[in-house]
């Protein structure tokens, strides 16, 4: 018999770990409510009509495409099996998700009638991407997604890097915000000489942290880059000093592009606006992200945790023309994404869970015989109705097994209920993290069960 198992790049998840995911969800739930943003879910699948284009030619190859039902190549011509590719459109009508903020634009463009702008929605729903599964990359994980739109005003941009500073302070996590500008990346296209090589240029700078300066160089050579435009690509993304420094540097080297200068000043005023802040995190003009997804168009952000070797945990960015392609132009929209798989992974190689995050059940009552179960019922229903969570051993079984029980679960305390128990109308509460044990009044017994 073939041995159970999941496909590469998902995950099953235990209760501890689903109570650790509970934790974080909850934690940027909470923040993103603080700010005003509304919940939102879409379907899980799209028209591929929906997804194909939004992403680049990159993201298009990494769609999961949902076969038609019934058969679904019967009306496939021969013209169509000799092109895979238009055979799998022509079969395959539906996709999976690949983010949630094409979905979100579709939505907004669908019930636009309804929805006050500005538009401030949260999501929090898993994705799916056809990538290769290696160390923080999934083919199904949970993106934590929070947009604005129907507003241009760089008051947005500002609000977002306060909800991402807010969330990793409630989770411990210690950041660096990582912030460029897709106009200031098209004005140094234009000063390389490479205006017309955009698209090859954002997309090789977006592998730069994996792959090296020298291979990205190398690729856009491959991509039709003369050597003279890739020299003068170096020294700008090794500029150094303050994000004023490198804005003040730009704005020489950019003077001549009108849109690489717009970027520059969106940059100067996103940041004279965090100056006064003090947040929690790091903030810095890094002139190497791109951020290869097609509809960005203006501000981009990345974040990375410090001291972990992990890509980037959140991410997002201004896109203006989104709404367009599903025929509703000239709405603006920014907005920003937490990975929580990878979250979660930072958190658990930090040793950031609080211990209270693995308690379920704060305390089990033992089952001894047929009275002291029903006296058990009675006192765990007590105990729920204040907030306690509480379970009864299913079984009557003997004490040692159902100490055993506990403990393998991680209960807390243990409520022995025995003939002498009942005689007293107390209850023996065991406290399975130090050993101690005390006849206890019930009133008692709650309030040291709720102190976990």
């Amino acid at each position: 018999m073939t041995k159970p198992s999941i496909p590469s790049g998902t995950r099953d998840f235990s209760p501890a770990e689903t109570a650790k995911r509970t934790y974080i969800f909850d934690a940027i739930r909470s923040v993103f409510k603080t700010f005003g943003f509304q919940q939102l879910e879409t379907p899980a699948m799209e028209n591929l009509s929906t997804l194909l284009g939004k992403y680049g030619e990159e993201g298009d190859k990494l769609l999961f495409k949902i076969l038609n039902s019934g058969d679904a190549f019967a009306k496939l011509t021969p013209e169509d099996l000799a092109s895979p590719a238009a055979a799998s459109l022509k079969a395959c009508e539906k996709g999976l998700r690949y983010d949630l903020t094409v979905p979100f634009a579709r939505y907004v463009v669908q019930h636009q009638s309804e929805i006050a702008f500005p538009f401030r929605r949260y999501q929090i729903q898993p994705v799916w991407r056809a990538d290769r599964p290696q160390k923080g990359r999934y083919r199904e994980f949970y993106q934590c997604d929070v947009d604005i739109v129907g507003s241009a005003s760089l008051l947005n941009e500002v609000e977002l890097v306060q909800v991402v500073d807010a969330v990793f302070q409630k989770l411990g996590v210690a950041v660096t915000l990582k912030m460029n500008n897709r106009k200031v990346l098209s004005g140094i296209a234009e000063f390389m000489g490479a205006g017309d090589k955009l698209t090859e240029i954002t997309v090789a700078i977006d592998k730069i942290e994996k792959i090296g300066l020298e291979r990205v160089k190398q690729e856009l050579r491959g991509q039709g880059v003369s050597d003279e435009a890739v020299a003068r690509l170096e020294p700008v993304l090794t500029l150094a000093g303050t994000p004023a420094e490198k804005l003040q540097t730009l704005s020489r080297l950019l003077s001549s592009s009108a849109e690489g200068m717009a970027g520059i000043q969106e940059l100067s005023d996103i940041f004279g606006y965090l100056q006064p802040l003090q947040l929690g995190c790091g903030v810095e003009l890094d002139l190497s992200l791109a951020r290869g997804l097609s509809y960005y168009t203006g501000a981009i952000f990345e974040v990375k945790a410090n001291g972990v070797e992990m890509g980037s945990i959140t991410g997002g960015g201004r896109y203006d023309n989104l709404t367009g392609i599903f025929g509703l132009p000239n709405v603006s929209g920014v907005g920003i994404s937490f990975g929580a798989d990878r979250i979660y992974d930072v958190m658990t190689q930090l040793n950031l869970f609080p211990e209270s995050t693995l308690v379920g059940t704060q305390v089990m009552f033992t089952n001894l015989g047929a009275r002291e179960e029903a006296y058990a019922i009675a006192l765990a229903a007590q105990l729920r109705k204040g907030g306690v969570s509480a379970e009864i051993y299913p079984d009557r079984k003997k004490l040692q097994k159902q100490l055993e029980y506990a403990n393998r679960r991680g209960i807390p305390y243990v409520a022995i209920v025995g003939e002498d128990e009942l005689a007293q109308q107390k209850i023996s509460l065991k406290n399975l993290r130090t050993g101690e044990q005390r006849l206890l009044p019930v009133e008692e017994m709650e309030l040291r069960v709720e102190e976990v």
